[in-house]
């Protein structure tokens, strides 16, 4: 007895000696020592796309100088975790690669979900039945099926649920899908339409929760495994789309009292769910009034964000994820949709729709999201198929006539972050010395630092990265965009 003991003691020893072990080689500290840096270049006025432009190595730094430019990378302060980048894989966009060559449809597959030939997305957004980004307006069940005995996704296995499945087939690795309704069917509503605003009717709340659950029961079955759900797109927005109007209260208390309770107890209380899914306009307030009720705050997981309420004129509101991210730490933060709205042909090259991506993601990601999710992902020649005309830019646009895929400079500022960025690196803390620049950090699980910088100016930049005592010199085009690993 005496003799096990000690063995169960020695091994208790052991094991706690070996957890030590790879304790510290987990927290062994970031180090420039023998690192080479990789510097990749996309830039306006050039050919440079995501190309592999510089090879350097760390040398001796003093105080760098006033008239420098420089970027300080500190590895010993770390942020949050990073979840992933993606786009929306929507009606619009299953339609138009149904449309495309099998070869064509490869080449598009790779080039978003593929990390060595292309950006690597691990993040996909859908939508639970129609968005303007459809053919026409359609639910899963009967009108005015209150029980959804007649609910089906037979709809969506014509162009949608292919593409999710060859989606999820070329990234090789989980993909992590969430999805959206834009409205409750019209029988549920106010006024009596999917489109144009309405609220939904206190009387189905019930079976609008039983409806979500319905959806993700459905996709898991078809063996698409659904990490979360938001709750309604932009619920402040009275669109000539699909559409549904939600007060701050009034999503508390759909999440509160129904959609919460009704995922929990359909067995599906791990999925996570994401509260707003709007404008930063707005979004402090909705924090302030579902994270302050207990009770609704337990069921959310975070909340989603938009890049569109510049709409008034204004300038984009990035303070205002940092002031959610302060007042609300333990609430996640995930950029649900962006995209380039009124789509113009002549505009596929234009360089400012690319850097509104590298501002935006740079901003965002430095004021504590975790992830990032673009719009459609394909759309035609004709930023659409949309069935009430808003026609909008995709990173990558199909000409249905010639069968060609157009890339635009969205695609690849996008690609910068994807690419390099992997699921569980963590923000890094990076600072610039000269508003001209923009710059973020992330260090990945294998040890990698990823830095991106970008150029906004109309000359190119020689820049120091600085790390502790050691340097690099790096030249970034005007108009360009970088990302460093080392």
């Amino acid at each position: 007895m005496k003799r096990t003991a000690t063995t169960v003691a020695f091994l208790a020893v052991s094991f706690l000696a070996l957890a030590q072990q790879k304790s510290k080689i987990q927290s062994k500290p970031f180090s420039t020592k023998d690192k080479t840096v990789i510097v990749y270049t996309t830039a306006d006025s050039t050919k440079l796309r995501l190309t592999q432009t510089d090879k350097l190595t760390f040398t001796a730094s003093k105080q760098p100088l006033e008239y420098e430019v420089s970027i300080f990378v500190e590895p010993k302060k770390t942020f949050q975790t990073f979840m992933g980048i993606g786009g929306a894989i929507t009606d619009a966009s299953a339609e138009v690669f149904a449309k495309l060559t099998k070869e064509k449809q490869q080449e598009l597959l790779n080039a978003y979900y593929n990390k060595e030939k292309g950006i690597g997305y691990s993040l996909l957004r859908s939508t639970i039945h129609s968005s303007d980004f459809s053919s026409g307006s359609y639910t899963y069940i009967k009108d005015g099926d209150a029980t959804l005995n007649s609910f089906s996704i037979d709809h969506d296995r014509q162009y949608r649920i292919p593409m999710i499945k060859e989606a999820m087939k070329t990234a090789g690795e989980k993909l992590t899908i969430y999805v959206t309704p834009w409205s409750p069917p019209a029988f549920m509503k106010s006024n009596k339409s999917m489109l144009k605003g309405g609220t939904l009717l206190p009387e189905y709340y019930q079976a609008w929760a039983n409806y979500y659950v319905k959806f993700v029961k459905a996709y898991e079955k078809e063996g698409m495994p659904i990490w979360g759900l938001t709750i309604q797109n932009e619920p402040m927005a009275t669109q000539t789309w699909e559409s549904c109007v939600y007060t701050a209260e009034a999503e508390r208390d759909f999440l509160k009292n129904f959609l919460g309770p009704t995922m929990k107890k359909e067995g599906l209380g791990d999925k996570k769910i994401v509260v707003w899914d709007h404008n930063r306009d707005l979004m402090n307030q909705r924090a302030n009034v579902i994270f302050s009720d207990p009770e609704a705050s337990k069921y959310a997981w975070g909340m989603g964000f938009h890049w569109y309420e510049n709409w008034t004129g204004g300038a984009p509101m990035f303070d205002n994820v940092n002031k959610v991210h302060e007042a609300y730490p333990t609430k996640n933060l995930l950029f649900t949709e962006g995209c380039v709205e009124r789509f113009d042909a002549k505009k596929y090259q234009f360089w400012a729709n690319g850097e509104r991506y590298g501002i935006a993601m740079i901003n965002d990601f430095n004021n504590g999201t975790v992830g990032w999710t673009d719009w459609n992902i394909l759309l035609d020649q004709n930023g659409g198929p949309n069935h009430v005309g808003n026609f909008c830019f995709a990173p990558i646009h199909a000409d249905t006539n010639s069968g060609e895929l157009i890339y635009t400079p969205s695609y690849y500022y996008i690609g910068h972050f994807s690419k390099f960025i992997r699921r569980d690196a963590k923000r890094v803390s990076t600072a610039v010395s000269r508003s001209s620049l923009l710059s973020t950090s992330f260090l990945n699980t294998n040890g990698k630092m990823v830095t991106v910088v970008m150029n906004k100016s109309d000359k190119k930049v020689t820049y120091n990265l600085i790390i502790a005592s050691e340097k690099i010199v790096v030249v970034i085009p005007a108009h360009g965009i970088q990302t460093l690993v080392y």
